[in-house]
């Protein structure tokens, strides 16, 4: 994932920029970085390398080095942003969050069209910022770029374009990410989460819709291209990576985790007598838990705390062992809320499985009589196309798939893999009983998926549905039909 934040001031936007950039830490752990327009035009641009520390740590012995009234900035769980371009639509700096399925596609057409070098990330892979900055570059102005890279590219893009003395503010073509609005006396602000507002004094202007394109200035906001009639922002946002405080659609986040554990506790009614107490597993399943809790009448209690001195982000590196053992380390079991008690537990999503299954462990170990697990979402079964949300490189790493492939022995047809998405079918329930025996849970039961949209408040085909049940935006048959 990752996410941007920008300012158009008349005074000086450094410190607006510098602290509504740190509150996207949520949404990455690789790179952080800021760009300003000094007032002589020139940009002054740092990033750093925030995989083992904070952003504002990096930034806090330099931060009094930028001056200006116009600037970007990005937390990236993926390559160095913000860059800055020099092309035929002059000098700028660009930032974004994507996801390109297509990018080798659209270097070997650049090439072919006397692009002549890409640089390439960190992990050897071409940078999608740098690939999307070569398309917006080929349209005769900065707007008409924009809407030309939305065009091309498949998968998802939004993007902040720093020019001069303005912004340019771009939401994907589809919606998938949010990109909204702020303002106060003298300055406008753009941003993905709108944590970011309250703090520093800004008030909610508009959130654009998919795939607009509007141009910030100090004196406001101008709209170049209108919306797309067609909005799939990621339901995954209230489920788990959007920030409580943060409203995406006009819903919040924790208001929406409450509804929706109140709507599982009222499929839970059969079970509740037996519960000692309901538990969330930090920090994005805890809402759903209190919202559980407070609709199934049964104590909430922290059999985990987070250590968050130094674990308070929720994203984790990459490689899968430290990624196992940072999850234990920030996860301290409280004994007393554990012994001889009846848990019933409520988690975001399982995603792979291997951190909750280590977790369930644990809770046996200082004597839980049972762990009861209650997913705040249905099964992940495909692996996201427009997010970068999970670093699974293949399905197989999802627990939901690897159980169907198991029950399928090895062979999953595209026939066979419809019955499993029918909540409580029969090959459903074999699907869960298969997650729940390798998770060692007395029981397991998943949020059906009608039921989670009417948590979130939006009507279905405004919302990105595809990791539960493959439906995608170009039609709305499954992809594997």
């Amino acid at each position: 994932m990752g996410g941007f934040f920008g300012v158009v001031s008349s005074g000086d936007c450094v410190s607006d920029l510098y602290f509504g950039t740190d509150y996207h830490s949520h949404l990455g752990t690789r790179r952080g970085g800021i760009a300003v327009v000094r007032k002589d035009g020139g940009i002054d641009r740092r990033i750093h390398d925030i995989s083992n520390s904070q952003f504002r740590s990096k930034f806090d012995d330099e931060i009094g080095g930028f001056s200006g009234g116009c600037g970007i900035g990005v937390i990236s769980d993926t390559e160095d942003q913000p860059l800055i371009i020099t092309s035929q639509l002059g000098t700028f700096a660009i930032t974004t969050v994507a996801k390109i399925n297509n990018i080798d596609e659209i270097i070997e057409q650049g090439f072919s069209s006397g692009c002549s070098h890409l640089s390439e990330s960190g992990d050897g892979e071409p940078n999608p910022t740098e690939v999307v900055a070569m398309l917006i570059s080929r349209g005769n102005t900065v707007a008409a770029g924009i809407e030309y890279a939305q065009r091309v590219i498949d998968g998802s893009c939004s993007m902040l374009v720093l020019r001069k003395d303005r912004i340019y503010a771009a939401r994907d073509r589809y919606g998938r990410t949010p990109v909204i609005i702020g303002r106060k006396p003298g300055s406008f602000a753009v941003t993905m989460e709108t944590t970011a507002f309250p703090n520093l004094d800004y008030e909610m202007l508009r959130e654009l819709g998919p795939g607009e394109i509007v141009e910030i200035t100090a004196d406001g906001v101008k709209q170049l291209t209108p919306p797309g009639r067609t909005c799939k922002i990621c339901s995954f946002y209230w489920v788990y990576y959007g920030y409580p405080s943060s409203c995406y659609e006009g819903i919040n986040t924790e208001s929406t985790r409450y509804r929706n554990g109140a709507i599982m506790a009222e499929q839970d009614k059969d079970i509740l007598p037996e519960i000692d107490s309901i538990c969330g597993i930090p920090d994005s399943g805890v809402a759903h838990a209190v919202g559980y809790s407070n609709a199934a009448h049964k104590p909430y209690q922290r059999a985990f705390v987070k250590y968050t001195p130094t674990w308070p982000r929720s994203f984790t590196p990459q490689d899968q062992k430290i990624r196992e053992k940072i999850a234990r380390m920030k996860l301290i079991p409280v004994e007393e809320q554990i012994r001889n008690k009846r848990l019933l537990f409520c988690d975001d999503s399982i995603v792979r499985g291997t951190q909750l299954r280590d977790t369930v462990g644990r809770l046996y170990r200082r004597g839980a009589k049972e762990v009861h697990m209650r997913s705040a979402c249905p099964p992940l079964v495909f692996g996201c196309r427009f997010l970068n949300f999970s670093r699974s490189r293949s399905e197989l790493d999802l627990a939901a798939r690897r159980a169907i492939s198991r029950l399928e022995g090895g062979h999953v047809t595209a026939e066979a893999l419809k019955e499993y998405l029918t909540f409580e079918s029969p090959k459903y329930l074999q699907m869960v009983e298969e997650i729940r025996k390798d998770l060692n849970l007395t029981s397991l039961k998943f949020q059906k998926l009608e039921n989670l949209i009417k948590a979130i408040g939006l009507p279905q085909d405004k919302v990105c549905t595809y990791c539960w049940n493959g439906r995608d935006v170009e039609n709305e048959a499954p992809e594997f039909e």
